[in-house]
């Protein structure tokens, strides 16, 4: 049984959240606050975290980090806070996933379905030589990608941002990082640079490039490799 942990200070939600998950069989541990999520998380190893970044202990940022001082165990966040800047801080600490109050309930079950999916699927290990998808290849060894038996030209930049993007399929890749890592941190805020390079990826390797299969944009917050 997958078991989730909801970090939620709202009891009415709480309640809602454990009645829609246990009636899709998930296993459901609830903290009131940043503390006692600390401690059921060590001691019980949920499969996924959902959490509210407004506890009354502790900023929701904060468990983030915590937690990923020792566990990647998909973060799904739920926040009132609809600021780009608060779900960059959160992105950026290490969540996978961040969805804005009020939601969906459909919506947030799809999500969280998401997460599981991708803990369930082997991403790359650090060995990992070689990526496919239906439409296109990448060989991280010869730093090459082919398109239906093709060889792809791509530059340096495309390289690099592809290359960051495929070694974490299924997980959001801020703007931020993107930005810092392929062109420095005086250039964090240029995001420009990424629309451009991206639509030309997406035009070298998508078989639509007007509706990405792999390469896609979370409006605001930064892109993900779906395999």
């Amino acid at each position: 049984m997958t078991r989730v942990l909801v970090v939620e200070d709202d009891p009415q939600l709480v309640r809602a959240l454990v009645i829609n998950m246990r009636a899709r069989r998930y296993g459901v541990d609830a903290a009131p606050d940043g503390t006692t999520a600390l401690r059921l998380a060590a001691a019980h190893h949920p499969d996924v975290v959902m959490l509210d970044l407004g506890l009354p202990d502790m900023d929701g940022v904060d468990v983030i980090r915590a937690l990923r001082g020792w566990t990647r165990v998909p973060i799904l966040v739920l926040s009132a806070r609809q600021g780009s800047g608060e779900k960059v801080a959160a992105l950026d600490a290490g969540a996978d996933d961040y969805v804005t109050k009020p939601f969906s309930m459909d919506e947030l079950m799809a999500r969280l379905r998401a997460a599981v999916r991708r803990t369930e699927e082997a991403p790359p290990s650090p060995g990992t030589i070689r990526v496919e998808t239906d439409h296109f290849t990448v060989d991280l060894l010869a730093k090459k990608a082919t398109r239906d038996g093709r060889d792809i030209r791509l530059t340096p930049t495309e390289w690099h941002l592809l290359e960051i993007l495929v070694t974490n399929p299924g997980r959001l890749i801020t703007q931020t990082r993107l930005l810092e890592e392929v062109w420095g941190v005086s250039n964090s805020n240029k995001t420009n640079y990424l629309r451009v390079y991206m639509a030309q990826l997406r035009r070298k390797l998508e078989r639509d490039p007007s509706h990405p299969r792999h390469l896609i944009t979370e409006p605001g917050m930064g892109y993900r490799f779906e395999p």
